[in-house]
């Protein structure tokens, strides 16, 4: 299958179909609970609509946010999240993504994350590199003492603020991947127990082709399941001395 077709082609169709809704009271009217216990707002099932539409008829196995895994006979596994940063989105605020990943089996093959507001097109083909707009990416070089890192805790190594010149908190965690793999941020860091596969699985594919180290808290490579229920923490970073920094703080632990 042309899986860069399909993504984009999808992700447009729920562009079409959301955007409308952008920062309307009606886009946040709870209309369930997703497999992992959050609440699904009504723009999430009108996104996951969309998907279950097009993606149904292909035969591939299914893991997305709202409606959880939907298993069939493929090899193949799509994880997708239609609407990441969701919370921004029912807020008017114009920070979220559509993210997209291919997996044959166990193994990533494609990821993609489509930028609602500016149309940029993230793209990773396992084994060939990072993609912005068709552009060859690659994180960029870490300047010591001038580190920017997206950082989510709930208390857990606040001793990081200290070593780092910025950090930031956006909302769309696929979406910061993707800018840490285009050089512009550091890292990106959640220790909050909280990030689902579907959050990140195609954000890790493209920071992982852009030169990325992908970590979990132990400092070991991180692996998820391809799971919509999986909740777990992630450290991605542009270079080992951020790594090394990222993870003396943890350690300093100062709940």
């Amino acid at each position: 299958m042309e899986w860069n077709e399909i993504s984009l082609e999808l992700a447009k169709e729920v562009e079409k179909a959301v955007m409308p809704l952008f920062g309307t009271k009606k886009a946040a009217r709870t209309v369930g609970r997703s497999p992992s216990g959050d609440v699904t707002k009504f723009v999430d099932s009108v996104a996951e609509n969309v998907i279950l539409n097009r993606l149904s008829p292909l035969g591939v196995n299914i893991v997305s946010e709202e409606v959880g895994t939907i298993t069939g006979e493929s090899e193949y596994t799509v994880v997708v999240d239609p609407i990441d940063g969701s919370y921004n989105f029912v807020s008017g605020i114009p920070i979220f993504a559509f993210s997209f990943a291919v997996f044959k089996n166990e193994n990533p093959l494609y990821g993609m994350i489509y930028e609602f507001v500016t149309g940029n097109v993230y793209e990773a083909i396992a084994g060939e590199g990072a993609y912005l707009n068709g552009e060859r990416i690659r994180v960029r070089k870490a300047e010591e003492g001038k580190y920017a890192l997206s950082f989510y805790t709930r208390g857990w190594g606040l001793e990081l603020i200290k070593r780092v010149k910025r950090t930031r908190v956006l909302g769309a965690v696929a979406l910061e991947l993707a800018y840490l793999a285009r050089g512009a941020i550091d890292g990106v860091l959640d220790i909050r127990n909280y990030v689902r596969p579907t959050d990140i699985a195609a954000g890790v594919l493209i920071a992982r082709e852009a030169g990325a180290i992908v970590m979990d808290t132990e400092g070991k490579e991180l692996r998820f399941s391809l799971s919509a229920e999986e909740k777990g923490n992630i450290i991605a970073v542009n270079d080992e001395r951020v790594l090394k920094v990222v993870l003396d703080s943890l350690k300093q632990n100062t709940f």
